[in-house]
């Protein structure tokens, strides 16, 4: 089964760094031809929008609420795709997703079909 697996969250304080990476697992696919999104679930909430990536579609996008503080990445080589995160506050403290899909690069949850169980990102302030 296709899996994803979100790794580098923990707990910072307010005004730091954090890098979250997303690599396969299980049947390995190629990400690069692929939609990446981070979506993120803050305690009590629903999950919400973060950052998307086409590399086939040329295109990313943000929500407004991490613009200018939030960036994504890829490595083709290695399979992966990176969310750096600076100037963090408490309101990202979240679990954080990562997803896939073959298609435009949506920002819309219910669009992608491969998921990654999380990872816990706490901002201290």
């Amino acid at each position: 089964q296709v899996q994803l697996v979100e790794s580098g969250g923990g707990l910072v304080q307010a005004g730091g760094s954090l890098r979250l990476s997303c690599a396969t697992s299980g049947r390995t696919f190629s990400l690069s031809g692929l939609s990446v999104g981070w979506f993120r679930q803050p305690p009590g909430k629903e999950r919400e929008f973060v950052a998307t990536v086409s590399r086939r579609f040329g295109r990313t996008d943000f929500a407004d609420s991490v613009k200018g503080r939030f960036s994504i990445s890829g490595d083709n080589a290695n399979n992966m795709r990176y969310l750096q995160m600076n100037s963090l506050k408490p309101e990202d403290t979240a679990v954080y997703y990562c997803a896939a899909r073959d298609g435009w690069p949506s920002t819309t949850e219910s669009d992608y079909n491969y998921w990654g169980r999380g990872t816990q990102v706490t901002v201290s302030s």
